[in-house]
């Protein structure tokens, strides 16, 4: 089931600018319709998935379901015992094989596609035996599908991670680890894979990818029939490790964890270094986003749902930042590290229910959904107008589809807004599902809103409920073009300051960022009326320093025809 790359999540130039650096390419997750939106339902039986992709997943716009890991496995209440395989039947504590098929189908009718989570560097934990969850008698060295000869050598647990060999050819946590070398090894995978996908499935997250050289996953792709179906690895990399995310970019996209590091250290210190989280990444045509997910929200290296406002606010500038593929994350309440999900049982678990108060059941949460549409409806457009105030507020607009402002601070902030919106009334799609608080965006792309504390807005063309005007209505406005010859120090940036609200009025955080494309010739746009005259100058930016250039104000007028063209150079 051969899928396209999207193009959702591609920078234009001006983007690089903003960035100070490259601009990303397309976004990593098959296009699905132009929907490429995962949504992680952790722990959620068959049956419940099906349930909620008929009722909310399809309409609320998610292009995939990603669902936990579907082979027998040893029995026990808590979560991880999904992740030790018996064998690889599609009968686990999730539901049988006949009620797997029934979820794809269902999903799939809805629009909905499925990825399956998929554990193949080992099996169950050494010394252990017993019945798995279909019934199947296993051993420390005896399977229905492995016996000895089937695992690697080496019998100790992983203690240096700096250590490539050692990290995957050891034990993980005492976990019998698979000779992924082994020919055998490989095609019983690769059937065990294919085996999903004849059920529709349309991909895999690979679990502990770093577990396994990368030349024994190509190797196991390589075997399956359907060899072209998509990938993403789970390579957790780390600071002084050998083993890195991009080696496995030969079978797959990669999940980028330090996407999900950065998120928890900005929303606890400034999001204004969230327009750099791009940088000495992954590219984003091969990484797999994410603010949270099972181990993650469990270990404290990402934030979860009970950082409460700043989790949604995460979520919120995920699903509209041009930056990877974005996973949405749903899982269920906890206190305890090991706690399987509400209900479970050594063998079952019990249906998810959103109204329990138990399962998060982020997927139903209005600024969830509304930022799913915005981010379908925004697709590859740029990055346009960042704006910052040097800590935690930030807006930035997407083209002339979208535009969104986050307030990271405890107490609420007002201020106008410029956007490349066409004039019209819009609805804020975080405030609520059904439109009842609304903006209006006047005819040169300006609004004034006030965000609460720890909360965001979202407006995007096409909203329902919401109306546009043609751009050209109302007063004539016009792209004056600005262009700077200027040397920065790494850092900064050069912005244009002047005495109009698109200008900052005089508010250097406040002012338009230019493009370092040309470097060092900055370039950028400002919407202005036609016939007016404006004072502005340069200043050189970074992270709340700025640094003015010399001289008096700049005095400039558009001309009655809307046109104007700045060609200036730094005053020293």
């Amino acid at each position: 089931m051969p899928r396209a790359l999207a193009a959702a999540g591609a920078i234009g130039a001006m983007a690089a600018g903003l960035l100070g650096g490259a601009a990303p390419t397309a976004a990593a997750t098959p296009d699905n319709g132009g929907r490429d939106v995962v949504l992680n339902l952790f722990q959620w039986t068959w049956d419940a998935v099906a349930a909620e992709c008929a009722s909310t997943i399809g309409d609320a716009g998610f292009g995939y379901v990603q669902v936990s890991p579907p082979a027998e496995h040893i029995q026990g209440d808590t979560w991880w015992t999904s992740y030790q395989p018996v064998s690889y039947q599609v009968e686990s504590k999730l539901g049988t094989r006949a009620e797997f098929a029934n979820m794809v189908q269902t999903c799939n009718g809805v629009g909905v596609e499925v990825i399956a989570d998929a554990v193949i560097n080992h099996t169950t934990g050494a010394g252990q035996s017993g019945y798995g969850t279909a019934g199947s008698w296993y051993a420390e060295d005896d399977f229905p599908v492995y016996s000895a000869q089937d695992f690697n050598d080496c019998r100790e647990n992983i203690d240096d991670y700096t250590d490539r060999w050692e990290v995957q050819h050891c034990r993980l946590v005492g976990l019998q680890d698979l000779r992924t070398s082994s020919e055998y090894v490989q095609q019983t995978i690769a059937d065990y894979l294919d085996d999903l996908v004849s059920l529709g499935v349309a991909g895999f997250r690979i679990d502990a990818s770093k577990h396994v050289p990368a030349a024994d996953l190509e190797a196991i792709k390589s075997r399956m029939v359907n060899s072209d179906v998509y990938w993403v690895h789970e390579v957790i990399g780390a600071a002084g490790e050998p083993i890195t995310e991009d080696e496995y970019l030969g079978s797959g996209d990669s999940h980028e964890f330090d996407y999900a590091r950065q998120l928890k250290h900005d929303f606890d210190g400034q999001i204004a270094n969230l327009r750099y989280i791009g940088d000495n990444k992954l590219p984003s045509d091969r990484a797999g986003v994410f603010v949270s997910n099972h181990d993650t929200e469990r270990n404290g290296e990402s934030m979860s749902y009970q950082w409460g406002a700043k989790y949604t606010l995460a979520n919120t500038f995920m699903l509209s930042w041009p930056y990877g593929s974005p996973t949405v994350y749903s899982g269920y309440e906890f206190s305890d590290f090991d706690a399987g999900a509400p209900g479970a049982t050594a063998d079952s678990v019990a249906d998810a229910e959103c109204d329990s108060g138990q399962w998060t059941c982020e997927q139903r949460w209005d600024e969830i959904q509304g930022m799913v549409g915005f981010h379908n409806t925004v697709g590859d457009a740029e990055v346009t107008r960042w704006w910052d105030d040097g800590g935690n507020h930030i807006a930035y607009g997407r083209g002339d589809k979208g535009y969104v402002a986050i307030n990271n601070n405890g107490y609420e902030a007002s201020r106008t807004y410029t956007s490349d919106l066409p004039a019209g009334e819009y609805c804020d799609v975080i405030a609520s599902g059904d439109c009842t608080q609304t903006v209006t965006v006047a005819a040169d792309g300006t609004f004034t809103a006030t965000l609460p504390a720890y909360g965001a807005l979202a407006l995007h063309v096409g909203a329902p409920g919401g109306t546009t005007t043609d751009p050209g209505d109302g007063e004539e406005t016009a792209d004056v073009s600005v262009s700077v010859q200027a040397e920065t120090t790494w850092g900064q940036d050069v912005r244009i300051v002047g005495d109009q609200g698109e200008l900052g009025n005089w508010d250097p955080a406040a002012g338009v960022v230019l493009s370092a494309d040309g470097y060092p010739q900055w370039t950028g746009a400002v919407d202005l009326p036609a016939g007016t005259t404006f004072e502005y100058k340069y200043v050189k930016y970074d992270g709340g320093t700025a640094v003015w250039e010399s001289g008096d104000n700049r005095v400039a007028t558009v001309g009655s025809d809307g046109s104007l063209a700045l060609s200036d150079t730094w005053r020293g």
